[in-house]
């Protein structure tokens, strides 16, 4: 019998899943307080259902837009305008974007320091001094996981990096998961995102960092992610929907437990030097970095499980699954990272770059700069 190695696991103070979960969101906001903020997409309309239920429940709220994945300079406006409105409480209704934001506005609102004192890499990445103000979650994507994760990204124009603040308080506290959010979601948004989401059950799986909790929840969810988003560019779905909205709380629920790998230590770094989505990011690196793995790791059955996996979806082989995949992406409308924006000369400087970010410590093995180089010229 296999000894089981020690671990630990932390999760989302409550998660509510399933069509017309999002019902009942305004009455539970409300039982945190009488005040709060909430943080939308870019389109205030979209979040009008909410913001009404709330005032119609008696609440008192800031709404604050977020309508790009969050820098620096957004979070520093957003913070000074919800300081000193005496929130009890931050609520997020959108994609990966908003959601961080919002998560972001939950940790420092109480905080005595500045936002540099808790940011990673470029700050001093130091625990939160005050507890957060109790966080809700609501995802309208099917991708990022930010509904289960303990740290917010923000961008960082200056330094050209995308770094984290990072606390276990900061889970949610309540995350509402309702696929119906996400019905109609314009295909490129579900192609990116949904990669991301497919991404984000497949690194942890191979991961270093693998538990048997993260792995009861990856290895069941990697074959029907993929079938999800398969149909969901042939047609809309709302079964499919469903499938990709557990599929990505899954992944945020593991990657906050165990570790990612390649696929995201080179996205924080691209993201921080491109106008690109983090979703597409992913999606053009993930089958490269597939191949990567099962060329290099020194024990790749884990890889060729999921090459297996992504085989039985797409066809052909677990051998030419990486570039099946690839090649489905790109055929689905994903584009290369150039098309991106990534100066193919900037590759070595991103590779270098990305063998310093946490993501990459869960890559089933250290890659090189040249192989990583490879990576993205084949994502290119």
């Amino acid at each position: 019998m296999t000894q089981i190695a020690a671990f630990a696991f932390a999760l989302p103070g409550r998660c509510s899943f399933g069509r017309g979960a999002a019902r009942a969101a305004p009455a539970q906001i409300r039982a945190y307080g009488a005040r709060g903020v909430l943080v939308h997409g870019a389109n205030p309309a979209r979040a009008a259902w909410l913001l009404d239920g709330l005032r119609a429940e008696g609440a008192e709220v800031l709404a604050i837009a977020c309508g790009s994945e969050p820098t620096l300079p957004m979070l520093e406006a957003a913070l000074a305008r919800a300081k000193g409105f005496g929130a009890d409480w931050v609520a997020a209704l959108g994609g990966g974007a908003a959601l961080d934001l919002g998560k972001a506005l939950a940790g420092l609102i109480p905080a005595p320091g500045g936002i540099m004192d808790h940011l990673e890499v470029v700050g001093r990445g130091l625990p939160l001094a005050a507890p957060p103000l109790p966080y809700i979650a609501l995802p309208t994507t099917a991708g990022t996981g930010a509904e289960a994760t303990r740290n917010a990204v923000i961008g960082l124009p200056d330094h050209g990096r995308k770094v984290s603040i990072r606390d276990e308080r900061m889970l949610p506290r309540l995350a509402i998961i309702d696929p119906a959010l996400t019905d109609h979601c314009p295909r490129g948004v579900t192609l990116a995102s949904g990669l991301d989401a497919l991404a984000q059950v497949i690194e942890p799986y191979v991961s270093a960092k693998a538990t048997p909790f993260t792995d009861a929840l990856t290895r069941p969810a990697i074959g029907p992610g993929l079938r999800a988003l398969v149909r969901l560019m042939q047609a809309e779905d709302a079964a499919a929907r469903d499938s990709l909205a557990w599929v990505s709380l899954c992944g945020g629920i593991a990657l906050a437990n165990g570790g990612l790998g390649a696929v995201h230590g080179l996205a924080g770094v691209i993201g921080g030097v491109t106008p690109a989505a983090h979703g597409a990011i992913c999606g053009a690196a993930l089958g490269p970095v597939l191949a990567m793995n099962r060329d290099h790791a020194p024990d790749p059955g884990r890889v060729n499980e999921v090459c297996a996996q992504i085989a039985a979806v797409l066809g052909g082989t677990a051998q030419e699954a990486p570039a099946a995949l690839a090649g489905w992406a790109r055929e689905a409308g994903l584009p290369g990272l150039q098309a991106q924006g990534l100066d193919p000369a900037r590759h070595a400087a991103v590779a270098e770059a990305s063998l310093a970010s946490s993501s990459m410590k869960g890559n089933p093995f250290a890659p090189t700069v040249a192989q990583l180089c490879e990576v993205l010229r084949k994502a290119g």
